[in-house]
């Protein structure tokens, strides 16, 4: 099964998210920092990222352009309480395969996963 990274300052969500999926199937990691996720996608195998854009010391878009600049192809679905049309735009441009808005209804977010980790990179 696919292997999902969720990044999100929000230990809650991280934990709950992480069981949901684990649930059904999914291999699960989180981090609560942009901090790490460079040098986890670099040593570990990882299908999809679900990543929260506010966060301190290194935000979403942040986490964006690294992945982007070192050209790791890796999916990702944005997730955030702040979701406006400049930032999805924005997060498009950086290579974000979808962006959704908190909260978020889980079967909705799991049909956007499952199609999501289905496309082609």
């Amino acid at each position: 099964m696919e292997s999902i990274l969720i990044v999100d300052d929000d230990v809650n969500i991280c934990t709950m998210l992480s069981e949901e999926l684990t649930e059904i199937g999914y291999d699960t990691y989180f981090l609560t920092s942009g901090q790490g996720v460079l040098e986890y996608v670099q040593n570990n195998q990882v299908d999809l990222i679900l990543l929260d854009l506010k966060m301190p010391s290194k935000n979403g878009f942040e986490v964006l352009q690294e992945l982007h600049y070192n050209n790791l192809n890796i999916r990702v679905i944005v997730l955030t309480a702040y979701a406006d049309v400049q930032s999805a735009i924005e997060a498009a441009n950086l290579g974000a395969s979808d962006f959704i808005s908190k909260p978020y209804d889980f079967d909705e977010l799991l049909i956007t996963i499952r199609k999501t980790v289905q496309r082609e990179v």
